[in-house]
């Protein structure tokens, strides 16, 4: 995530809350991404540090914990800037051209100076942060997709150009071996099976078989997977979209919530200004005075409760605003009461990193560790493929 300083509950319902979860069932890497950040604001830097250290305040006041997930900052672990150079040497331009978002945001954002080489290959740059950690999924919306699309399609790449060993089918032979005479013989039966018959289903149990290998290296599974295929070796697997339900939390004008738009709670928000904040929200327009019945459905308070209330909650406020038997302040204090409920524990965590810098930093320090060891490994193979592995 780009480092935008204190979080607000869209980044939270669209994204931080899905990553708590996450962390509980996979091995997950959270960075702040501050190279990309200079992709479109590298003209003015002075609350970058500022905004890194509040929004990681925020992600572990959230319940992202470091116990459970890797959490670091992306211009700390200078392989990914590595691997973004080695990768532009084989990514044709026209593929970064075609990512919808370079024409998008360059509409967009007009007032800035994008004709630079950082603008146009920002997505080369994810997919480099992608594939140095070897992720099999990534969690993204629909929007995103097109972006890991370019990054199966580099990785690809890669492993065509690269992953051909001199010796591999031998390599790949002494891996199977290693497996025992039953896997070994379930192995090769499935191979034959894909790449004859082209059977989907075999290939699909070849892989869950090899994820299952513990005595095979990282190196001879990879081996292994590219054989299954009738490739060479896969250096760099090519990643899988985690689709998450977009949130459908707007920002207190009924529009997307949004900073640039003014028109957001922060998670920080003291419980005063979020109550005003709330209950100032504009409603149906229909409902010019209390007695007035209006439509749920044209009110952005509605879409609140759509996220905060159960349905006991949801009937009474659609009965109630549709016979003007509430008034609007009425209908709000129940989105009141959850939002505040649902702030208190995520401020109260928050208090403690406040009050200490040291807890941050030591939690992004000890995250960059981990992620450069792995890093590490990736680049090590990355370099060996490419005939870089001569010192």
């Amino acid at each position: 995530m780009r480092p935008t300083g204190r979080m607000h509950l869209g980044h939270y319902h669209g994204v931080v809350k899905n990553w708590v979860d996450l962390q509980h069932t996979h091995e997950c890497f959270f960075f702040v991404a501050d190279w990309h950040a200079l992709t479109t604001h590298y003209e003015d830097l002075t609350r970058l540090e500022e905004n890194t250290r509040e929004m990681v305040i925020d992600w572990l006041a959230a319940g992202i914990n470091p116990g459970s997930a890797t959490m670091f900052v992306q211009s700390w672990v200078p392989e990914h800037a590595e691997l973004h150079l080695l990768l532009s040497m084989i990514t044709p331009l026209g593929w970064l051209e075609r990512v919808p978002s370079f024409k998008d945001q360059q509409e967009q954002l007009k007032d800035r100076d994008l004709a630079t080489y950082g603008f146009l290959g920002y997505p080369l740059l994810q997919s480099a942060d992608i594939l140095i950690y070897k992720a099999g999924m990534v969690p993204v919306g629909e929007d995103q997709v097109p972006h890991l699309e370019i990054t199966r399609e580099i990785a690809r790449r890669f492993n065509h150009l690269y992953g051909r060993e001199p010796d591999f089918a031998e390599r790949a032979e002494q891996a199977i071996a290693k497996m025992g005479k039953k896997n070994a013989r379930l192995y090769r039966d499935l191979r034959r099976r894909y790449q004859e018959q082209g059977e989907a289903e075999a290939i699909e149990v070849a892989r869950a078989l090899l994820e299952s290998q513990q005595n095979l290296s990282i190196g001879d599974r990879e081996r292994l997977f590219g054989y299954l295929e009738g490739s060479g070796r896969i250096i760099l697997p090519e990643p899988q979209a985690l689709l998450t339900r977009a949130s459908k939390l707007p920002g207190l004008d009924g529009r997307k919530m949004s900073k640039s738009y003014h028109n957001t709670i922060a998670l920080r928000d003291a419980p005063a200004d979020v109550e005003k904040n709330i209950r100032t929200m504009p409603t149906d327009p229909a409902r010019v005075r209390r007695t007035d019945p209006g439509e749920p459905e044209k009110c952005p308070v509605w879409q609140f409760h759509q996220v905060y209330s159960g349905q006991d909650v949801l009937d009474w406020v659609q009965t109630g605003c549709r016979s003007a038997g509430i008034g609007c302040l009425d209908c709000k204090q129940p989105v009141i009461d959850a939002v505040l409920a649902e702030l208190r524990p995520i401020q109260e965590r928050a208090r403690e990193y406040e009050a200490d810098p040291t807890l941050v930093q030591n939690v992004l320090n000890e995250g960059t560790e981990t992620a450069r060891d792995v890093a590490g490994e990736t680049m090590s193979e990355v370099r060996r493929a490419m005939g870089l592995a001569y010192r």
